[in-house]
């Protein structure tokens, strides 16, 4: 399957507190970018894929200096539009130990948030495309964005793309039965289903039974029947599940399983010291899309996207920025950390 890959969602400035600080505590915050599909998009580039990304920002020198961040890192911005008032912004305080990581958006007004029907170019964004990425993140932003979304997933069946969606279930954003209302429909133009536990009951109404994320071990038979019942409703070709074993806001365990549509299989269970959490997911997704794009066997797209998303939680910030080759070294069994000279 050769062509380029297209993302699209909301990119937001991100304000972290520093030293692992509180929001009450903090005096300062470090600034970076990050959303979901832009996300994707870079750890795309980073393991060589033509990706672009397409999202709105304000026509002034935040948005600018957004567009330049995300840039650097080798996706094409071509399509980005300028319009609205605002950059969407989240707040991240780090948690340690017992305590965990909070978010707080300040995302209401933003540029895409404002963004409709008819604003997007979808006819000229996919030409020449084979694939298309969104999130569920986005249409949770406000009406009009799930308007938008559902008019570029359309568009990009029409054209013959492939189109995966990583559920990525907001609390913070919607409640579950709107979530439902909005996702529900989209599903029949959706090829690849990516998620976690929390994901597909809350986007879709279809819960593993008998998972509890806190108690410390994930048993990866529990999805079979989420699976069958996602592949049933909604005639899904692949559908990829993380399974994120949470011992502390320090210290998880991170695996997945992945269906092609033929097998079940499960993937390496990875202990990671997390450096910052955000983002892992994403990594996943853009493992999920590179291992297909370049056709390779399923244990070789799962055995990379689950090594690729492990690593993405040893950066600073949403980015994952390996490179195909660093994956599959530790996909290959060297976790030793050991410094390279």
């Amino acid at each position: 399957m050769a062509g380029k890959i297209v993302t699209y969602g909301e990119v937001m400035l991100r304000l972290a507190t520093k030293r692992r600080e509180r929001f009450t505590q903090a005096r300062e915050f470090e600034a970076t970018y990050g959303g979901g599909e832009c996300n994707v998009a870079v750890s795309l580039a980073h393991f060589g894929e033509d990706v672009s990304f397409v999202t709105a920002v304000p026509d002034n020198e935040i948005g600018q200096a957004c567009v330049n961040y995300i840039r650097q890192f080798g996706v094409d911005t071509s399509d980005i539009l300028r319009q609205g008032k605002r950059l969407g912004i989240y707040y991240l305080e780090s948690g340690a130990s017992m305590r965990a990581s909070k978010v707080v958006y300040d995302r209401a007004a933003s540029s895409i948030a404002e963004l409709g029907p008819g604003d997007v170019d979808w006819d000229a964004v996919f030409d020449g495309k084979s694939w298309f990425h969104w999130t569920g993140i986005t249409p949770a932003i406000s009406d009009t964005a799930a308007e938008a979304v559902a008019e570029g997933t359309k568009a990009a069946k029409v054209a013959g793309l492939t189109v995966s969606c990583d559920f990525n279930y907001r609390g913070n954003l919607w409640s579950s039965e709107k979530a439902q209302s909005v996702m529900k429909p989209l599903m029949e133009y959706v090829d690849v289903a990516i998620g976690n536990e929390e994901d597909a009951d809350k986007c879709l109404g279809i819960r593993a039974e008998g998972v509890d994320v806190t108690s410390g071990e994930i048993d990866p038979e529990a999805y079979r029947p989420v699976i069958d019942t996602l592949v049933g409703e909604y005639g899904f070709s692949r559908v990829g599940i993380t399974l994120r074993e949470s011992h502390s806001a320090d210290d998880n365990d991170w695996s997945a399983i992945y269906w092609d549509g033929a097998e079940l299989m499960v993937g390496r269970k990875y202990p990671v010291r997390i450096v910052d959490r955000v983002g892992g997911g994403d990594a996943f997704s853009a493992g999920i899309i590179h291992g297909n794009v370049q056709e390779w066997d399923s244990r070789s797209i799962l055995d990379f996207a689950v090594a690729s998303s492990a690593l993405a939680h040893t950066f600073h910030g949403d980015f994952n920025l390996v490179t195909e080759k660093e994956v599959w070294s530790v996909a290959g069994g060297d976790t030793s950390g050991r410094v390279q000279r």
